[in-house]
């Protein structure tokens, strides 16, 4: 079996390369990361331009109708550039969210406005620390109107629109869920900023107040649309991770053919060559368990619940390592405000929290490989 990318994914993954290393330079991500505003807007238009925002969104919707393989693609070079976008709350959430359980109305209403950069959609999930379980869920959805809390809703404060979930119905656990779009600037909704860890991708506190919104799917399937959500997410972040790890290698790998120390490349010393040498291959592992979850995610396999959490799970290990040796291999001046490891590893940390815990991705690996052998 062939898992490797067709020649024209890529040309495209050349020419997604090329086209952010001229508009998206890291000067780009400190703009945002030190400025007020959520995202680079000039970018984010020039990105649905190309037609990026549309990869996987059907032609009859407005998209390319290409499919998540060539967003895989997309996704590994916007995590190289470390892209101050929305595009994983758009792209990865929301509109998967409205292309898996949405009806025909809901698609046509948000799809195109996707496609073409005119709405930005985000997930409200959390109500509290830690993993997200449906005892946690205490936002009620009653008679089409909204009422509770969520936390740490990533891109909230830009968002137009989200996907949340919330309760039903008094049923205890799961079949109590469901899910529900909120147009977060219409009546009964406020927004808080909240401080995290990569300013670049700023987050929100969102209060519902009987506020009005629509279903998504039907009720009492909240909870298992959700979690097919974030399975095809997974996959999308795992290789946004990846690319952001292979940019560290890069980097390190840069400053330690160039700086010397006593009087050689420290390059050429074993525990820097030890370092780089780990990176490699944990970044390689990642990204064997990504391109299994993109095929399993491009053919809908029975298997993708698997292949999302090894992918999601390797993938967060290899940024995260690769991430804090760029930061070692610097020395003293890796840990400056002033040098770039830094942005690379706080992106780190917030890739690794936006879809839940470690812990909670190896609970759902450990119970697919115990079905599966069953």
């Amino acid at each position: 079996m062939n898992f490797d990318f067709s020649e024209d994914q890529k040309l495209l993954r050349d020419q997604a390369r090329r086209f952010l290393s001229g508009k998206c330079s890291l000067k780009t991500v400190r703009k945002v990361f030190e400025g007020d505003h959520g995202y680079d807007r000039d970018l984010w238009m020039a990105i649905a331009e190309m037609g990026w925002l549309g990869t996987a969104i059907p032609e009859s919707f407005g998209g390319l109708g290409l499919g998540h393989l060539e967003l895989c693609v997309i996704a590994e070079e916007l995590g190289r550039a470390l892209a101050p976008l929305p595009f994983s709350s758009t792209v990865y959430l929301f509109a998967e969210a409205v292309l898996l359980a949405g009806s025909e109305e809901q698609k046509k209403a948000c799809l195109p406005k996707i496609a073409t950069g005119r709405l930005i959609g985000t997930f409200a999930r959390a109500e509290a620390a830690g993993a997200v379980t449906p005892k946690s869920i205490r936002t009620a959805f009653r008679g089409n109107r909204l009422s509770g809390k969520k936390i740490a809703v990533a891109d909230g404060m830009d968002a137009d629109f989200a996907v949340v979930l919330a309760r039903a119905n008094d049923e205890p656990g799961e079949r109590g869920l469901c899910l529900a779009i909120a147009d977060l600037k219409g009546p009964g909704v406020s927004r808080r900023h909240e401080e995290s860890i990569d300013p670049s991708r700023k987050h929100a506190e969102i209060s519902f107040d009987n506020a009005p919104a629509e279903p998504l799917g039907r009720p009492g399937e909240g909870w298992s649309i959700a979690n097919s959500v974030l399975d095809r997410a997974a996959v999308l972040v795992a290789f946004e991770q990846v690319g952001g790890a292979d940019a560290c290698l890069a980097m390190a790998k840069e400053y330690a053919l160039t700086r010397h120390a006593f009087g050689r490349p420290i390059a050429s010393y074993q525990a820097i060559k030890h370092k780089l040498a780990d990176m490699y291959v944990n970044t390689e592992l990642a990204r064997s368990n990504a391109y299994y979850g993109a095929w399993a995610l491009s053919t809908n396999a029975r298997e993708l619940p698997l292949a999302a959490a090894a992918a999601r799970i390797s993938a967060t290990q290899a940024f995260d390592y690769a991430a804090k040796e760029n930061v070692q291999t610097h020395g003293g001046i890796g840990f400056t405000w002033e040098a770039d490891p830094h942005l690379f590893y706080k992106r780190s940390r917030e890739l690794a929290l936006s879809l839940g815990p470690q812990r909670s991705w190896k609970d759902r690996l450990v119970s697919q490989l115990e079905a599966s052998n069953a």
